[in-house]
């Protein structure tokens, strides 16, 4: 491993405790250093020997400090990503030195993985966002703090740096309950769900017949997770006298954020996502109920019909509330509009 104190070149931060520093190196580093490095960037740092205390090299994170003592970093410059970045479009709602939020179309993959490992978003914000990216664990990369399924479209945020990862990160955990996170998106199902207010409240884990696959699982069962998710019911198409209805226009807003539980849920209720290849099979012939040219289009439909069309959350520095939309993509658009004819 290269020594950054034996690398001219590499930057450095000079620090002298005050009056009322004691307690540990790493804690006291975390709090003079707060919106520059997390804790466990720093922790590492000083094990990589990358901190001297009074001139001398220090590896220990719990050493103690105390008033006047002179702390000496060397920086050492992130490492190069894996993957490397792709030079893919991107549709840009917000940007500054913590965060980037996107509109992600359909059929972009979030992250490299088995059969996917180029042309990725993650691929597209490392050559986007370049040096601009400080590093997340040492290695320059957006920091992913939640996803979206590969055909699912729609609002994301992603970090720059390992304070804006961490302050994201556990927003997203806390799912809204004690702070200003919301996440809402629009879906076509078929039928009419019960009620135009609802909520699921079904634990999901993976499925038995297939891993890729989620299901609802009983609340006892191994590896089953909490989930529950909101609907509202926005527009009813080719509704008929008893109530019923061909398919909806429904809004969707989550408690929890489990691997596809808007698509299973709504599957669940029996009121799968049109267009679902995984959860929705039983449902493809009840295109042939449409007029045309809702039944041509419906049929042809490439993907589940979910939108995330909204984001809320609270910015990692400044505390302040950042709301974003993104509009229901041409293909959804022209499905709505198929139904509603």
């Amino acid at each position: 491993m290269n020594d950054p104190f034996n690398e001219a070149e590499r930057p450095r931060k000079v620090l002298t405790a005050g009056e009322e520093a004691e307690g540990r190196l790493d804690a006291w580093l975390t709090l003079e250093l707060e919106g520059e490095f997390s804790r466990s960037r720093i922790k590492s740092l000083i094990e990589q020997g990358a901190v001297l205390l009074n001139g001398r090299p220090v590896t220990e994170p719990k050493k103690k400090i105390a008033a006047g003592d002179k702390i000496e970093i060397g920086l050492p410059e992130p490492e190069d990503p894996e993957p490397k970045g792709e030079d893919i479009p991107l549709d840009v709602l917000y940007e500054d030195d913590d965060l980037i939020v996107i509109a992600k179309p359909a059929g972009l993959v979030v992250h490299p993985g088995a059969g996917n490992w180029t042309g990725t978003l993650v691929n597209a914000l490392i050559h986007h966002c370049g040096t601009s990216l400080s590093g997340i664990g040492g290695v320059r990369r957006p920091g992913i703090v939640h996803r979206l399924d590969k055909d699912t479209s729609g609002v994301m945020v992603v970090a720059k740096n390992d304070i804006a990862h961490r302050h994201l990160a556990e927003q997203f955990a806390d799912h809204g309950r004690s702070g200003p996170l919301e996440r809402a998106y629009q879906a076509v199902v078929w039928g009419r769900p019960k009620g135009l207010r609802g909520t699921i409240d079904a634990p999901l884990g993976r499925s038995g017949s297939d891993r890729t696959k989620r299901a609802v699982k009983r609340e006892d069962s191994d590896g089953a997770r909490e989930a529950v998710t909101h609907y509202e019911v926005i527009e009813r198409f080719h509704e008929k006298p008893d109530a019923t209805a061909l398919a909806s226009l429904i809004e969707c807003r989550l408690e929890t954020g489990r691997t596809h539980q808007i698509r299973v849920h709504m599957a669940h209720i029996g009121n799968p996502l049109i267009g679902d290849p995984d959860y929705s099979a039983g449902f493809r012939t009840k295109a042939n109920l449409l007029p045309e040219p809702a039944k041509d289009i419906v049929s042809r439909f490439p993907r589940q019909a979910l939108h995330a069309y909204l984001l809320v959350f609270e910015h990692p520095r400044t505390g302040e509330v950042m709301e974003f939309e993104a509009p229901v993509p041409k293909d959804m658009e022209e499905l709505i509009d198929a139904l509603r004819a």
